[in-house]
């Protein structure tokens, strides 16, 4: 068997390559899963951008200066030399951008956790692999597992920076500004937002992406980056999924000391000018899996599951009326889909799925 990998240049994420290699066999212990398809989307930018200062390129070691972006998707077990995991089972999680994967496995509670040593020191939510028969947030049927694979992460970061917002009733203020509004991050965030209704949701966006944004309906206003002076000058939160710091630097010059707290979330605007930011409150970054372990202690698992579940369901739902799903196959497809997301060719109503499969 040969597993054809798509690796990305560490040091320059403009270059890519296809790397094909024989499969080992499987030693004690480990499963090997074909990947039917996973996500591709500029959250896979921002864990190149980030990955030697957060360990992405951790996650699935390759050779010399390449790297390899995981990415959420699906995929089933084909081989087994794990008396605990049968061959068949369906997981979602993180994966390589390739055909196959081989993990060294442990059994859990709903499906099965990433052993190898140099997965070890990673949070949990990135080593666990969930079957789909024990998954409460499966979905079979129509394009439901391609919402899922685009939508599922990124709505649980957004779900969960809004709680942390509410339990300080947004540090008292009268609007929370949405960096990168047209993003699936950004998206998930805001509706969560305006269903609390505790500060007016006002969605900051490129020029092109407005009308886009404001088609969304979760959002109380939409301005452009250019339009920043134009903002009510009350007191105000800030969620950053662009990660343009000359964007936050305005928004930070124009409210001062009326910005009570500014989050860093993403980079969906990874090639932005560095720029300092200086007045207002420091930024402060956000981090999802550190807050996923935080709410199972506090809300307990059935709480968290009960919460997250309602509120991912949501949105899929309605993800249906803002998002199309474009799927590709073959590995120079999935090259093509990695540089048109980077270079930011895919508007934000279209969610890419890739396969390195033929079928």
């Amino acid at each position: 068997m040969e597993n054809t990998v798509l690796e990305i240049d560490r040091t320059d994420h403009g270059q890519t390559r296809l790397r094909a290699a024989e499969v080992a066999p499987l030693e004690a212990g480990q499963v090997r899963l074909r990947i039917d398809r996973f996500a591709l989307t500029a959250n896979n930018i921002t864990y190149a951008v980030a990955g030697d200062m957060l360990g992405y390129w951790d996650f699935f070691p390759a050779e010399d200066n390449w790297g390899r972006v995981p990415a959420m998707g699906w995929a089933d077990v084909v081989e087994t030399n794990n008396p605990d995991i049968e061959e068949g089972g369906r997981y979602y999680g993180w994966f390589p951008m390739a055909q196959y994967v081989t993990f060294t496995a442990t059994k859990t509670n709903d499906g099965f956790r990433d052993d190898g040593d140099h997965r070890s020191e990673h949070a949990p939510v990135y080593r666990s692999y969930v079957s789909t028969e024990h998954d409460p947030w499966y979905a079979a049927g129509d394009d439901n597992e391609d919402r899922h694979a685009l939508l599922r992460g990124l709505f649980l970061t957004g779900f969960l920076a809004e709680e942390f917002f509410a339990d300080d009733n947004y540090f008292g203020a009268e609007q929370v500004l949405v960096l990168s509004a047209s993003s699936k991050t950004a998206i998930g965030f805001a509706q969560r937002s305006a269903a609390r209704g505790t500060a007016s949701v006002v969605g900051l966006t490129s020029a092109g992406n407005v009308e886009f944004v404001k088609s969304l309906g979760v959002y109380d206003s939409v301005v452009s980056y250019d339009e920043i002076a134009s903002i009510d000058k009350s007191t105000a939160v800030a969620i950053d999924m662009s990660g343009a710091a000359g964007v936050v630097a305005q928004v930070h010059d124009h409210l001062g000391d009326d910005l009570k707290y500014s989050m860093a979330v993403g980079m969906s605007h990874h090639d932005a000018a560095p720029t300092e930011v200086t007045s207002g409150p420091p930024r402060q970054m956000f981090f999802a899996p550190t807050e996923v372990t935080r709410r199972l202690k506090e809300w307990g698992g059935a709480d968290y599951s009960e919460r997250t579940t309602s509120a991912l369901r949501d949105f899929v739902e309605q993800s249906k009326g803002w998002m199309t799903i474009e799927q590709t196959q073959l590995p120079e497809r999935a090259k093509e889909t990695w540089y048109a997301v980077r270079d930011g060719q895919v508007p934000p109503s279209i969610g890419r799925i890739v396969s390195l499969h033929d079928a």
